[in-house]
C-alpha cells in the first residue's frame, strides 16, 4: 500500500480582518497565490498529473461562494483540474490533506493538492449591522458581544435576529468560556498563555523560522506582504491582564488570550511516496494517521483531546512519542485543559506560538499548522509532530506526521 508523503508546503502571512494587509484580496486570488507558490517548489512535478485540488473553507459563501477550488484550478491555468470545497470549519483543510491521504492509500490517485482559505474581510454583509445573510452565526466572533447565552446552552439569541438558533450555533467565546469554567482554568492562566503565544512568536519572527513558513503574497497595486499582521512586540502579563472580558461581563475571554478574525490561505502537494520516488522528488514528511471525533458543542474546545488520541493510537504511538506540538489557538481557554488532558509537555507545544499571535483564518488553519509543523520539525531537528484543534459546532480533529528530510 502507498504511502502518502507532502512534498511542498506554501502558507500566506495571515492579515487581520477588515483592517489587515489581506483585506482587499479576493480568496480565490489569494489560493491562487499559493497553488503557483507550492507548485514551483517541486518543478519536477507536470502539473497535468494532479489528480484534483480540495479546498477547505469554513464559511464558502459570497466571495468564497460557488465551488472556490474549480475557480482557483482555472485562475492557475489548470483547466484540466478538477476542484472541491470542503467545510469542516476550522479544520477544513485538515479534512482535505485527510481526503488526498484516503484517495492514495486506495489507489485512486498519486498526486493532489490540499489547500485552505479564509478571508473574514470579504464576507458578505447582510444589513446595516454587517451580519451575514443567514443565520448561521459560528463564525461570528465579533458580533458575539451582543450574544445572550441562556442556562443550560439550549438556545443563542442576539437582539439582532428574530428567535433562537440551534445550540450547536453557540458562539465560540461562549463555548471557551464553559470550557474554562467547566476545567478550573483561571483568567490568569489564560493570559499567561496569551503571553506566551506572542512572546514565541516574537522570537520566532526574530530567528528567521516564520520568514522561513511563510510565502510572500503579491497585492493588486504591487505591493508585497511577507509577515503575519498579528504578533506583537514586548507584550506583557499587565497589558492583558488589564483587558475586558468580551463575552460574558464576569467572564475569562478577552482579545488578548484569544484568536482574532483574519484573512490568509495555504496550499499542500501532497503525493505518493512511490510517484515522489520516480520523480526524484525528497518528501519533506508522512502523513501517519488522522483522526476525527465529536463532542457537545458548548464545550467544542476540548475537541483536540479525543482526535488525538485517535490519532495516536491508530499511529502505534502516546503522546510521548510526539517532538512537537502545535494545537491551533483559538482560545487559551482551551487549548490549556486539551494539553493538559493530553500529557503534552509544555516546552514541546507551540514552540513558535501559535494562533492567538499570528492568527486563525478557519479554513486555512489545518493546511496552515501543517506547513507550520513540518518547518518547526526541520528548523528544531525534530522528526515526530502532532498537530490537532478544536472544530466549530463540536468536533476535533488531529494527524500525526513524520519529517524525512
Amino acid at each position: 500500500m502507498p504511502e502518502a508523503v507532502i512534498v511542498a508546503t506554501a502558507r500566506s502571512p495571515i492579515g487581520r480582518a477588515v483592517k489587515g494587509s489581506l483585506r482587499d484580496m479576493r480568496p480565490d486570488d489569494l489560493v491562487a497565490q499559493m497553488v503557483r507558490a507550492a507548485l514551483a517548489k517541486v518543478p519536477e512535478l507536470d502539473p497535468r498529473e494532479i489528480d484534483d485540488l480540495m479546498l477547505g473553507c469554513g464559511q464558502p459563501a459570497g466571495a468564497s461562494g460557488f465551488n472556490l477550488a474549480r475557480v482557483v484550478a482555472v485562475l492557475t491555468g489548470m483547466d484540466h483540474l478538477p476542484g472541491t470545497t470542503v467545510n469542516r470549519y476550522c479544520s477544513s483543510s485538515l479534512q482535505t490533506t485527510r481526503m488526498a491521504l484516503h484517495a492514495i492509500k486506495a489507489g485512486e490517485g498519486a498526486v493532489f493538492i490540499s489547500a485552505g482559505v479564509e478571508t473574514v474581510s470579504q464576507y458578505a454583509k447582510g444589513n446595516a449591522d454587517g451580519l451575514p445573510d443567514t443565520k448561521n452565526l459560528i463564525f461570528a466572533e465579533a458580533e458575539a458581544r451582543t450574544a445572550v447565552f441562556e442556562a443550560g446552552g439550549q438556545t443563542w439569541t442576539d437582539p439582532r435576529c428574530d428567535g433562537a438558533l440551534p445550540d450547536i450555533y453557540i458562539a465560540m467565546g461562549q463555548t471557551a468560556e464553559n470550557v474554562a469554567q467547566l476545567t478550573g482554568v483561571t483568567r490568569a492562566e489564560q493570559d499567561a498563555f496569551g503571553v506566551r503565544s506572542q512572546n514565541l512568536a516574537e522570537k520566532a519572527i526574530a530567528n528567521g523560522f516564520w520568514g522561513r513558513d511563510i510565502a510572500p503574497v503579491t497585492l493588486a497595486d504591487g505591493t508585497i506582504v511577507a509577515r503575519d499582521d498579528g504578533p506583537r512586540a514586548g507584550v506583557t502579563m499587565e497589558a492583558v491582564a488589564a483587558l475586558k472580558p468580551v463575552f460574558r461581563p464576569d467572564g475569562t475571554v478577552t482579545a488578548g488570550n484569544c484568536c482574532p478574525l483574519n484573512d490568509g490561505a495555504a496550499a499542500i502537494v501532497i503525493m505518493s511516496d512511490t510517484r515522489a520516488r520516480e520523480l526524484g522528488i525528497s518528501p519533506l514528511a508522512r502523513i501517519v494517521s488522522t483522526g476525527v471525533t465529536a463532542l457537545s458543542p458548548e464545550v467544542m474546545g476540548l475537541g483536540p483531546v479525543e482526535a488525538s488520541r485517535q490519532a495516536l493510537a491508530r499511529a502505534r504511538m502516546t503522546v510521548n512519542d510526539i517532538d512537537l506540538v502545535e494545537i491551533n489557538e483559538a482560545f487559551a481557554a482551551q487549548v490549556i485543559p486539551s494539553a493538559r488532558q493530553l500529557g503534552v509537555d509544555e516546552e514541546k507545544l507551540n514552540v513558535n506560538g501559535g494562533a492567538i499571535a499570528v492568527g486563525h483564518p478557519f479554513g486555512m488553519t489545518g493546511a496552515r499548522l501543517t506547513s507550520t509543523l513540518i518547518n518547526s520539525l526541520a528548523f528544531h531537528d525534530r522528526q515526530l509532530g502532532l498537530e490537532t484543534m478544536c472544530v466549530g459546532g463540536g468536533q476535533g480533529m488531529a494527524m500525526v506526521l513524520e519529517r524525512l528530510r
